[in-house]
């Protein structure tokens, strides 16, 4: 029922400081201004690649407000997917117990994933001109202590299809996961992942934030003017690339850490490179 990552949602008590963070780092452009009211939040779309990202703000009283209280900063508030039939995917996700709220031609579901509210946007698809440093958005990584069951309560909730779904495990960063591909040849996936050493950041997030999400991923061929922009500004990143490569090349992967973004920690890799650890090592471009 879902086709692919195309937004982000962001609850920031400052859409408009935001927004200019992803205008400087990744040559985001404003797509549109609304109000949405059962959410009590005004709302800033940028478009980031093919994929949106909604800045909502507080606007009185309501979810968006609730949550920047309970989270105490600005945190990436639901992901969004696309589906050729959201009221469908609504219609079944409220028979398996999620709350729906109406907002327009989309739907917000939120389900909760150990006591703890996650939410979901699931708007219909759609073809949008690419603008900016990245290409589109294809992950958001949610972090929970018992991934199995969260995996189960996704796969449940949008009838995902699990002989697409891979595992992934980084000693490095201190996790085990599953991604839940959408569909074979694509890497639009939800991501779940239980980090497994507290000490390392991921691991003090969660013991911090509980299970909430934690990132998004996005894919991007200009990494490289990224990483300069974000260097120039002095701006939280941190880069992957091999040290047989010149810097003056594309990493492989890159993080922009959640200040430079409003809030958001977001990941690029170089395109194809996420294959390396989706299952299909084979389908990655080698740089020459």
């Amino acid at each position: 029922m879902l086709t692919q990552i195309d937004r982000i949602l962001v609850a920031t008590p400052d859409a408009a400081a935001a927004a200019e963070k992803w205008r400087a780092l990744v040559g985001a452009e404003e797509a549109g201004r609304d109000s949405v009211s059962a959410l009590a939040a005004k709302r800033l779309t940028l478009r980031a690649g093919a994929s949106d990202i909604e800045l909502l703000e507080p606007d009185g009283n309501g979810i968006v407000s609730d949550e920047l209280k309970r989270r105490g900063r600005a945190h990436l508030f639901a992901a969004g997917a696309a589906s050729p039939d959201p009221k469908r995917v609504a219609s079944h996700a409220q028979a398996m117990g999620a709350g729906i709220v109406e907002l327009g031609n989309q739907r917000l579901l939120t389900v909760m994933i150990e006591n703890a509210p996650v939410r979901f946007v699931i708007s219909p698809e759609a073809i949008r001109e690419p603008v900016g440093d990245l290409d589109f958005l294809y992950e958001v990584t949610l972090l929970a202590a018992h991934q199995q069951a969260a995996v189960a309560r996704l796969t449940d909730l949008f009838l995902l299809d699990a002989q697409h779904f891979t595992t992934i495990t980084s000693e490095h960063f201190g996790y085990t996961g599953v991604l839940t591909l959408f569909k074979e040849g694509a890497l639009h996936r939800f991501e779940v992942i239980t980090p497994i050493d507290r000490e390392k950041t991921m691991g003090r997030f969660h013991a911090r934030e509980g299970t909430s999400f934690y990132m998004a991923f996005a894919e991007s061929a200009r990494m490289a003017a990224i990483e300069r922009k974000a260097k120039a500004r002095e701006a939280g990143i941190t880069v992957d690339r091999p040290e047989t490569r010149a810097s003056s090349r594309t990493a492989d992967q890159l993080w922009l850490h959640p200040p430079a973004l409003g809030g958001v920690m977001l990941g690029i890799s170089r395109p194809s490179m996420a294959w390396r650890w989706s299952g299909h090592p084979e389908r990655v471009t080698a740089l020459e």
